[in-house]
């Protein structure tokens, strides 16, 4: 890729003043080859071939960072769901391949490591049961561990059964991390059509369709698109959309380049970039004042959903505009816990629940890191978990939940998650029971908009 000196300048900009980082470099390898029955021999090749793909991802990482001074932030790998490998071991088995994860993380000094998943949207084999016994555990035991389960597609529908599980386990991680403000949720994503070159945590995971070993790369840049924005105050809504778009278009060019760069080294193929607009907690970076630039006083009040749309919109086109590859959720994410503007709206009364979970009919990925009150029950949460995954089966898109139940918090306390994972406002959930509905089980039928051979 050629990069005009004009662009360099841009780039340095973006990076000095308007909090441009590269997220994360994530590499996905394929553990399918590791699978055993003996689970001692599965363990050493688990972590042996984590450390020889991974070995050389940090300081590779932290070299291209120096070379073309852009602030790469977290290194990651992904695994093969673990379900997939897992046979005929026990629920403790499970956990000592959950430990064996989170020491080859710690070994290679990456900051997470995901895939500690199932995909169980259609039915659930002996594996992904296993897997699912042991999730509370595994993510409370486990430092860097992060955890996805697949409950719907629009192919397949809704597994309600799972659906009904999840509420019960995202309750019991809570609890066993409770001195922790209930920390173990941070680390688990329901998903509904989840993408399988996904390199954002919790949710990444390596898919079947992949090869031996990829890297993906992760771009943020909500504070560029809020600076560049902020320098057309009078544009109307098409030319706000232009500007997004080509604001977009330099972050997919930068964040391309130092992927490919970062993958060389490594000699390992470059997958996808995602280009989602992933908040932080620093000072205008957030995707909400973005919302509020574009002309909302405040964001959760009218025409939230329409000025997300269009910066959606032109977030996608801007990136597909600059790169042949780019993949994963690419869009915006509105993490409640991560993104200051966020927390706000919440404080401010003109964020909901129930228009955070409207907003993601429109964006990525969905209700994300929200502190719940620890009143809410098992039920509910599954309740809002289905709730989820029918706008994601619906709409043929991904859509997720990461909720964390905050054990003895009640609503509008503030809990600290620390790091990446910011503060959040503890949120209240409608008081009425939709456990009879969970309790039916069974599967949601997938929609007519299967049937599209």
């Amino acid at each position: 890729m050629r990069i005009g000196l004009n662009e360099m300048t841009e780039t340095i900009r973006m990076v000095q003043m308007e909090h441009l980082d590269i997220r994360t470099v994530t590499i996905g390898i394929n553990l399918k080859d590791c699978a055993d029955s003996d689970i001692q021999i599965m363990k050493q090749k688990v972590y042996d071939k984590i450390v020889f793909y991974g070995r050389n991802l940090k300081p590779y990482a932290e070299q291209v960072e120096k070379e073309y001074g852009v602030p790469i932030i977290n290194k990651r790998i992904a695994v093969t769901p673990i379900a997939e490998i897992l046979g005929n071991a026990t629920r403790e088995d499970a956990i000592e391949v959950a430990k064996t994860l989170d020491r080859a993380a710690k070994d290679i000094g990456v900051d997470f490591i995901g895939g500690y998943s199932a995909l169980v949207h259609k039915g659930v084999t002996k594996g992904d049961q296993i897997l699912l016994d042991s999730l509370a555990e595994a993510l409370a035991v486990t430092e860097r561990v992060c955890a996805s389960v697949s409950v719907g597609t629009t192919r397949a529908g809704i597994n309600m059964d799972v659906v009904k599980q999840m509420g019960i386990i995202i309750k019991d991680a809570a609890e066993r991390t409770k001195d922790q403000d209930g920390l173990a949720c941070a680390k688990l994503v329901v998903f509904a059509n989840p993408v399988e070159d996904n390199p954002f945590m919790a949710g990444a995971f390596h898919g079947s369709g992949e090869g031996e070993a990829v890297l993906n790369v992760g771009v943020s840049g909500p504070g560029v698109v809020l600076h560049a924005l902020k320098r057309h105050p009078e544009a109307d809504l098409g030319e706000v959309s232009q500007v997004i778009k080509k604001t977009v278009f330099k972050i997919t060019r930068a964040g391309e380049l130092i992927g490919r760069t970062v993958a060389d080294k490594l000699h390992i193929p470059f997958g996808i970039l995602d280009l989602s607009l992933a908040p932080t907690n620093a000072l205008n970076d957030s995707v909400a004042q973005i919302l509020e630039e574009i002309g909302l006083e405040r964001v959760g009040t009218h025409g939230t959903i329409a000025a997300l749309a269009l910066m959606n919109d032109a977030v996608k086109k801007g990136g597909a505009m600059a790169s042949s590859y780019v993949g994963g959720l690419s869009g915006a994410f509105i993490p409640v816990s991560e993104d200051n503007g966020m927390i706000r709206g919440v404080q401010d009364g003109s964020l909901s629940l129930s228009k955070l979970e409207a907003m993601t009919c429109v964006c990525s990925v969905g209700l994300d890191m929200i502190a719940l009150t620890g009143k809410a029950s098992a039920s509910t949460l599954s309740g809002i978990i289905a709730d989820e995954a029918a706008i994601g089966m619906i709409n043929k898109k991904t859509t997720a939940v990461r909720v964390i139940p905050v054990p003895n918090k009640e609503e509008g306390e503030m809990v600290e998650f620390g790091g990446l994972l910011g503060r959040a406002p503890v949120m209240g959930v409608n008081e009425f029971s939709s456990s009879a509905f969970v309790n039916r089980g069974g599967r949601i039928p997938a929609p007519l908009q299967s049937l599209i051979n």
